[in-house]
């Protein structure tokens, strides 16, 4: 039974994603709302009236664009791979792979050394096969067998609550950019450019199983539920 118990412990976490455009009069209300009664993630920082953070991501495609164009025509079991930096610190960089299936969500990743990072940059991914975790071998063969190539920068700055119950997390994720060609992950210097429409951010809800009414009533005000992919919104600047 402890062995079962243990196995199911251990069982993939799949959550659920649910994404909205709303305009800046919305974020104004909602933002207002959870301050008052959800706590912001431990990870922000204060910045102006609100906790916040800065995310860089430097995301992976191969040759034929698959993981663009799987999101595009709608297939529902994909991958995404990324390199992920917090605040500009590049000591710690996370490599990531985003999964959905089925319309649920599953993140797995290790934390990357800059020397590690500076590696996969200039496409020497040897290391992985040296590091303990199963998933830095999953992530050596990817590279190896996919092709795997950077493609976009990704920035934006994003604004977390979260709520216990059912784990969910609400963010606000604001300013969101492109690195136009650019792929200097490291590199806080250079050059972005907006990829939405003024006044526009993106909401995102996770949470694990079912959304908990209490949250679902802070936010009932939202609109329709929509398919919002930063990469894809970065990526369309890239390949015209």
């Amino acid at each position: 039974m402890a062995n079962k118990t243990r196995a199911r412990r251990l069982q993939p976490k799949y959550r659920h994603e649910l994404k909205y455009y709303i305009s800046y009069g919305e974020y104004i209300v909602l933002s207002k709302r959870l301050q008052m009664t959800l706590r912001a993630d431990e990870n922000a920082i204060q910045g102006y009236g609100v906790k916040e953070y800065f995310i860089r991501s430097l995301y992976f495609d191969d040759f034929y664009n698959s993981s663009l164009n799987e999101k595009l025509t709608g297939i529902d079991n994909r991958d995404k791979y990324r390199l992920r930096a917090y605040r500009h610190n590049y000591d710690e960089v996370k490599l990531e792979r985003k999964r959905k299936t089925a319309g649920y969500i599953l993140k797995d990743s290790i934390l990357l050394s800059r020397q590690e990072c500076d590696n996969i940059l200039q496409g020497d991914y040897g290391f992985l096969l040296n590091r303990h975790e199963p998933f830095a071998k999953e992530m050596h063969h990817n590279f190896r067998c996919l092709g795997l190539r950077p493609c976009v920068i990704v920035d934006y700055v994003r604004e977390p609550y979260i709520f216990p119950y059912e784990d969910v997390r609400i963010t606000f994720d604001k300013d969101v950019r492109t690195g136009f060609r650019s792929l200097d992950f490291t590199n806080p210097y250079v050059p972005t450019y907006p990829v939405l429409e003024d006044g526009l951010l993106v909401m995102e809800v996770k949470f694990n199983n079912a959304l908990p009414q209490y949250v679902r009533e802070l936010i009932q005000t939202i609109g329709v539920r929509q398919a919002i992919s930063k990469y894809c919104l970065c990526r369309k600047y890239e390949i015209i």
